[in-house]
């Protein structure tokens, strides 16, 4: 089979590799749409990166025994290898689990756990068939392009009656705002890029405020009557979008974070949590019961989602799909690994 790597700083290639095969209750799924997220970091930082993604929807091939799938379903595929046995798998939160496989211990071979590739295996609980009634580009949308912002929407308990600010406006961000207008908040994004400011006034944004204005902390309270948004996400994983959607958001208000951040960031516990009274949550994903619940969104939105994905290539021109992922003029970019 074939499959994208990255050979050193700004540079990709198809390479051919052998195809796995399934094993226990573990499928083959014939990859048809490679959605791309993050991994455009390690395009631009350099050095040799065989196994790239975690996002694909595709067709299941082969099983090697009966499962919970079988050839010619269409499928979305999950992220990681959890158990599957513990309390966190069974309830859902399988994206928590701390007993993940090690997938080349388990299946024999390290191919098959890429997603920038022609084939790859996956536990078949973690296949949820794709709805007949919305084409494999629209249901590879419930991955990284609607689901950490829908989870973390779940766990705030978004509604109506709220005004969110929404920090960065990648794919993440952007997909949010078709979460929070789904939900029928009221939305004010941040965002820099001007690609990025525009597309999300077209998918709903009420206002979208620049991040280097040093009082945009006070443009979010101006939009609100001076008290605050009820709710904030960062999609960023930029520490001052953190701070700033802290200080926007009204006393016992809730804050969420779903980009990704290693560097410290400035949470008071007395004045932000204990005497502001704000709820503050990190978000990976969301519940796997709740996948039905992201085909509605996309249903409901069709010209919304339409508008997440901004380029479809084939995995052939994976370098030029990069290069246009790192420049940020994009939303969703799809890979198709049999063009």
């Amino acid at each position: 089979m074939l499959k994208a790597v990255i050979t050193d700083a700004r540079r990709a290639e198809v390479v051919e590799v052998p195809t796995p095969k399934p094993i226990a209750d573990w499928a083959l799924v014939k990859v048809l749409v490679t959605p791309m997220c993050t991994e455009y970091k390690a395009f631009l930082a350099g050095g040799r990166h065989e196994y790239l993604g975690h996002e694909a929807a595709g067709e299941v091939v082969e099983v090697a025994q009966p499962c919970g799938v079988k050839p010619g379903d269409r499928v979305v595929v999950m992220p990681q290898y959890p158990c599957g046995r513990c309390d966190l798998c069974l309830s859902g939160e399988y994206i928590h689990c701390e007993q993940c496989f090690d997938f080349a211990a388990f299946t024999g071979s390290p191919e098959g756990a890429a997603t920038y590739a022609q084939y790859l295996l996956k536990p078949a609980w973690l296949l949820p068939k794709a709805p007949d009634d919305l084409t494999i580009e629209q249901a590879s949308l419930a991955l990284c392009a609607l689901g950490p912002s829908f989870g973390a929407f779940d766990r705030i308990r978004l509604d109506a009656l709220d005004t969110v600010l929404i920090t960065g406006l990648g794919p993440v961000g952007l997909g949010a705002i078709v979460n929070a207008r789904r939900r029928g908040a009221r939305v004010i994004g941040v965002e820099s890029h001007p690609w990025r400011v525009d597309r999300a006034m077209a998918l709903g944004a009420e206002r979208v405020l620049d991040p280097r204005d040093a009082d945009c902390a006070k443009q979010v309270k101006a939009l609100t009557g001076g008290i605050g948004v009820d709710a904030a996400l960062d999609c960023s994983g930029v520490p001052a979008a953190h701070r700033l959607c802290i200080d926007a958001t009204r006393r016992k208000g809730r804050v969420a974070f779903v980009g990704e951040c290693s560097e410290p960031t400035t949470l008071r516990v007395s004045n932000d949590m204990i005497r502001k009274g704000l709820t503050v949550v990190g978000s990976w994903h969301y519940n796997r019961t709740r996948v039905n619940a992201i085909y509605d969104v996309i249903r409901a939105m069709p010209r919304e989602a339409d508008l997440l994905v901004s380029h479809e290539l084939p995995m052939s021109r994976v370098q030029e799909a990069f290069e246009i992922s790192a420049s940020h003029d994009c939303a969703k970019i799809l890979l198709h690994p049999w063009d």
